[in-house]
């Protein structure tokens, strides 16, 4: 018997063998012995026509010497007012999510600052795309083309992946064009990893590289289950650890960025931390999984629904918190006005909280929209807890009116037009008396100075 088999065994190596030898012009076998040969290609002839490659054009404004910026010099040398700029390219890969409205879903990084959005269909048409929204903290981006023709793929529960899943990734690495690779789900729920500011990965073997970003990861029957956004790569090539954004997060946000163009991200009014072994000791705890609810925002919804400084979120929403990471994501995602419902251990008990997410107050503002003297800035509210209260200057551009005026990147702004100011609204209110001047009250380092913009 054993020789039996054996013999069969060296038969078939045999005829494989023949197969594979160059000189023989035989195709790879549709069976053996009867028994047909598993093959990925008739869901891949679904699935491939709904992945696109997306190719941008970009303008960026080229760094220049401080003494470029200097008006004796630039007029004695003759140099144009205008910002010098270069063209800049990039690929990546994108998946159409909505046939009748050509809606694509992309990552954020593929497409950002793009002047111009190129988009090439499997079938080697090429159609002009517009950006419907972005969202660069979770990275996802949708861009919209005309829907003529157009396939897109079926959405799966990325909840129901299970790690050891087969999966398949589609997009277009190094600009080499549609190609397709497999492997496993390695792991769930990747967060920490310092990608984006909302993570919570699928995490695969399926070879990721330079390209894929913002293509397909699918399972055998052909359905979305996430969007490839990264590689772990200390040399930039695929060594078997990629990252997926998967299709329930980009689901909730996709649907934002279409109906708002952007992401409305709500308020509760918590501070958290993950649960350590030694805090579980310090709160006398059995269990090492959860979030601390570190502070609580006063007048806050979750202040209206009683939660406190030591309580330990166990779930939101039904959903299981392992750590801080997985309750940012899970409030970052619900919409203004939406309830939530959070599963709390309080005092030694297990209650249920229940909370309507509030807007934020506005942090951060383009300079524009406060007076037209601050075009060219970007301002936000100082932190809580510094010394001094104010708005204070992000960033500003090297060839605004208000760098010229002297206005530089880390002053705080404490008074407007002789008013005190302790945020954007205050900053706002006190810029209206005048639309042609504005002077400021400046904390600069230890000392202090008015500035008038007129």
């Amino acid at each position: 018997m054993k020789n039996s088999c054996l013999r069969r065994c060296v038969i078939l190596l045999a005829v494989l063998a023949a197969q594979w030898s160059p000189s023989s012009h035989a195709a790879w076998p549709e069976s053996i012995e009867g028994q047909r040969l598993p093959s990925l290609a008739p869901m891949l002839k679904r699935a491939t026509p709904a992945v696109v490659n997306i190719s941008t054009r970009t303008q960026i404004e080229v760094a220049e010497h401080p003494l470029m910026r200097d008006p004796f010099f630039r007029h004695f040398f003759n140099i144009p007012d205008a910002p010098q700029r270069r063209q800049s390219s990039s690929l990546g890969s994108g998946v159409i999510i909505d046939s009748s409205h050509g809606y694509i879903v992309t990552n954020n990084h593929v497409i950002d600052k793009a002047q111009e959005i190129l988009v090439n269909l499997h079938d080697g048409r090429t159609l002009s795309a517009k950006l419907i929204g972005a969202d660069p903290e979770s990275d996802v981006a949708v861009i919209k083309v005309e829907p003529q023709n157009l396939t897109a793929l079926p959405i799966a529960d990325s909840d129901q992946l299970q790690v050891g899943d087969f999966v398949v990734a589609i997009g277009n690495p190094f600009g080499l064009g549609q190609t397709v690779t497999s492997g496993i789900v390695s792991a769930l729920g990747r967060s920490g990893l310092g990608i984006e500011g909302y993570e919570d990965f699928i995490q695969t073997d399926a070879s990721i590289n330079p390209g894929n970003s913002g293509g397909a990861l699918v399972n055998l029957n052909g359905e979305l289950v996430g969007i490839n956004t990264a590689i772990l790569a200390p040399t930039g090539g695929n060594v078997g650890i990629g990252f997926a954004i998967p299709t329930n997060m980009v689901n909730q946000i996709k649907e934002q960025l279409i109906e708002h163009g952007e992401i409305r991200r709500g308020l509760l009014g918590i501070s958290i931390q993950d649960l350590t072994p030694e805090l579980a000791q310090a709160f006398l705890l059995t269990q090492h999984q959860g979030a601390v609810i570190s502070a609580v925002q006063p007048g806050s919804p979750a202040a209206k629904a009683q939660l406190e400084p030591g309580d330990i979120v166990l779930a939101i929403n039904g959903r299981k918190m392992k750590s801080s990471m997985d309750v940012r994501n899970a409030i970052g995602l619900l919409r203004i006005g939406e309830e939530v419902e959070l599963q709390v251990l309080s005092k030694g008990a297990t209650v249920t909280r229940r909370a309507e997410i509030a807007a934020p107050k506005i942090s951060r503002e383009d300079g524009k929209n406060v007076h037209p003297r601050l075009s060219g800035t970007v301002l936000s509210n100082m932190p809580p807890g510094q010394p001094v209260e104010g708005v204070v200057v992000e960033r500003i551009h090297s060839g605004s009116y208000a760098w010229q005026a002297g206005l530089r990147p880390g002053d705080v702004i404490v008074m407007a037009n002789r008013r005190p100011v302790k945020d954007l609204d205050e900053l706002r209110k006190n810029a209206k008396s005048s639309s042609r001047e504005l002077l400021l009250n400046l904390q600069r380092g230890d000392g202090a100075l008015f500035l008038m913009l007129r």
